[in-house]
């Protein structure tokens, strides 16, 4: 069976590769062809490339960086650039794909956002936080709640016991959406129980992305879950056709038991994430628990998702819990479950983290698997650490990735000049997504500190405020540090070779 699944596998992946090889190849030919006629093509295609630079540079759509690295682009190829980025960015499914997801999202928002719940003691409890707190609720739509309770985890086994445990005491439905699932231990004792759920009615649904899985499921995987009476979809799933949407992935990972419980964070669904698979050495990763009102929330980014995955509507409500079911849970601070999305123009991941490092007075700790700032970023990060406060950024010491290492470190330079102090983790691979500042605010989810989470990738977090939670962060953050090498403004001095790839990897690090 595993030989078939193989087969399977390869069999439609390859064929995705070949076909757009196969395009780009085509592209290639007529653009480097001598005869007379791609002569004037490549007039005709010099002048596109001439006007859409021209287009770039005062176009609002586009984030600064973006502006400066297909400028570059265009400049090194003049012919080929222009055409790149019309094939990138002018496609009417692209423009279909963002028009159907905001409807979608206006039509269910309004389920939260007629509801005030705490945001008013939440701005009285909270001073120093409101407008933060109004930002989130009153701008961007995710309400603040109390009556919560949460459980944080330092590491992927502590989180996926907890996680077995609530999904067996599931009673109405289980929704789980994730990058990243694998079969291996993790997964397979999750999948016997979701199966053993589904065979007594109970509502079960897996999203999860097709390009976080390209070379982990077969491309009939949903149809193999669906014969076991699970309803399974993968998200956007990657075709052989040069297109801008292919970059939108959904980052996320969300487990929602009957509207009671909730998980996010790091961790996904396969071995490394609980360290019994090490390619990369210990591997840190975080999450949260999360019982009570605040669910209603995460039911509702699920169902979005959900909802626009398979293209079709149903009553959102009859999965949202009542508010008054949970006011039972003690008030333990706030806290805002917030997703963010490439299609809007508000980048939410982003503003939120600006936001505390703006207004940090004491210090920000970071951790993150990929650091990629762009400029406003590296300001705000930089600002802060000239005014006195302790920041600090940990990253991975072993990489998945290299050419992302190599534009991590491209960055320490300017970071330590400014006063950041930047950790690698000694242990392993750091995939963590954590902010934290002043025993104040903290937030845990799937954001890097990077391009694609902040513009590109469909994410989702917390953000707790006055939480008895937030020293277990901290303590957790300062442990790892203690794991950490403390990185030297001599361990960025390099040779004239070496800073000339940082450069050019870092300017187009936004694509990456």
């Amino acid at each position: 069976m595993q030989k078939n699944l193989l087969r399977s596998l390869l069999r439609h992946r390859l064929l995705v590769i070949i076909l757009l090889l196969i395009q780009i190849a085509a592209l290639i030919y007529i653009i480097e062809s001598t005869n007379a006629l791609s002569s004037w093509i490549n007039v005709a295609l010099t002048l596109i490339s001439l006007f859409v630079a021209l287009y770039i540079v005062g176009s609002p759509r586009e984030k600064h960086p973006y502006k400066l690295t297909w400028i570059f682009l265009i400049l090194i190829f003049p012919v080929f650039g222009g055409l790149l980025y019309l094939l990138y960015r002018i496609q009417s499914s692209t423009h279909h794909f963002s028009r159907r997801f905001m409807t979608m999202v206006q039509q269910s928002n309004s389920l939260l956002n007629n509801n005030p719940f705490a945001l008013d003691t939440a701005k009285n409890k909270a001073t120093e936080l409101a407008t933060q707190i109004n930002f989130l609720q009153q701008f961007a739509g995710f309400p603040v709640y109390n009556h919560t309770e949460y459980e944080y985890f330092s590491q992927g086994k502590t989180m996926f016991k907890s996680l077995i445990d609530e999904i067996n005491k599931a009673e109405k439905y289980i929704f789980m959406e994730y990058y990243v699932i694998e079969e291996g231990v993790m997964w397979n004792a999750i999948l016997d129980i979701l199966r053993q759920k589904a065979a007594v009615g109970i509502k079960v649904r897996i999203l999860y992305d097709d390009f976080g899985c390209f070379n982990r499921l077969p491309a009939d995987y949903p149809q193999q879950l669906r014969a076991m009476g699970i309803e399974c979809s993968a998200f956007n799933p990657f075709r052989p056709f040069l297109s801008v949407i292919q970059n939108n992935r959904d980052h996320r990972k969300i487990t929602v038991i009957d509207g009671k419980v909730a998980f996010t964070g790091g961790i996904n669904l396969a071995d490394e994430y609980i360290n019994l698979k090490s390619p990369l050495g210990y591997w840190k990763d975080t999450g949260i628990m999360i019982k009570g009102l605040a669910v209603r929330s995460f039911v509702l980014m699920f169902l979005q998702m959900w909802s626009f995955s398979l293209n079709f509507s149903e009553q959102l409500t009859v999965y949202l819990p009542p508010v008054n079911d949970f006011k039972e849970y003690p008030n333990d601070g706030f806290i805002q479950p917030f997703c963010d999305n490439p299609i809007g123009e508000e980048n939410i991941g982003e503003q939120v983290y600006l936001q505390i490092i703006n207004n940090a007075k004491q210090y920000v700790f970071i951790t993150t698997p990929y650091l990629i700032p762009d400029d406003n970023m590296l300001t705000a990060l930089k600002l802060a650490a000239k005014s006195g406060v302790d920041v600090r950024i940990i990253t991975p010491g072993h990489w998945d990735k290299y050419i992302t290492h190599i534009a991590n470190r491209s960055y320490y330079r300017e970071l330590i000049r400014g006063g950041v102090k930047v950790y690698e983790y000694k242990k392993g691979f750091v995939h963590s997504k954590s902010i934290i500042s002043d025993d104040k605010t903290a937030v845990v989810g799937t954001l890097n500190l990077d391009y694609r989470s902040f513009y590109l990738h469909f994410e989702c977090a917390v953000r707790l405020y006055n939480s008895k939670i937030i020293p277990e962060i901290k303590k957790d953050i300062l442990e790892t540090v203690s794991n950490s090498y403390l990185v030297q403004r001599e361990d960025c001095k390099h040779n004239l070779f070496t800073r000339l790839i940082q450069e050019v990897i870092r300017l187009i690090s936004p694509l990456m």
